[in-house]
């Protein structure tokens, strides 16, 4: 793991004032203190992509947000009717000094149990555009159907 590095400030320079720059300051603190090792600590290792779940007549479309991720780096789990998507994204070498850092890397893991029966067979999974798109089918039983009503 790099470690990211103090910024230098020339002296007799005013530190920036407001809740923002506190953050800053307690963040540069931390990273000095331990080295880089409170990032995993405060965010607890793994950590979670966005997500957006659609239920649509016949399926759920999970879609997760993991750019810079490579799909060999990207597993995908269904037990039941829980989804696991978990992968890595891994750190780029650098030439320079990383001054900042906003990006998360690292292991990532998202678990979602649905609320429905689902037809494991016919799950498909797409990278594209940095968007990781899941279609689970729902089991034929579980489909929503329209019901019509008979009568006089």
């Amino acid at each position: 793991m790099s470690q990211t590095l103090p910024e230098r400030r020339a002296q007799g320079r005013e530190e920036s004032r407001g809740p923002l720059a506190e953050l800053e300051r307690f963040q540069r603190m931390l990273d000095e203190t331990f080295g880089g090792l409170a990032a995993p600590l405060l965010d607890g290792g793994a950590w979670s992509p966005p997500v957006d779940i659609e239920e649509q007549d016949d399926a759920y479309l999970i879609e997760a947000e993991l750019p810079g991720v490579k799909r060999e780096d990207i597993e995908i789990e269904l037990v039941g009717d829980e989804l696991t998507i978990s992968g890595e994204i891994k750190e780029r070498e650098r030439q320079g000094i990383l001054r900042r850092r906003t990006r998360r890397v690292g292991r990532f893991e998202y678990h979602v149990r649905l609320p429905e029966r689902v037809d494991p067979d016919g799950v498909n999974a797409q990278l594209s555009d940095g968007v990781l798109t899941v279609r689970v089918p729902k089991s034929e039983q579980a489909q929503r159907r329209r019901i019509e009503v008979s009568g006089r």
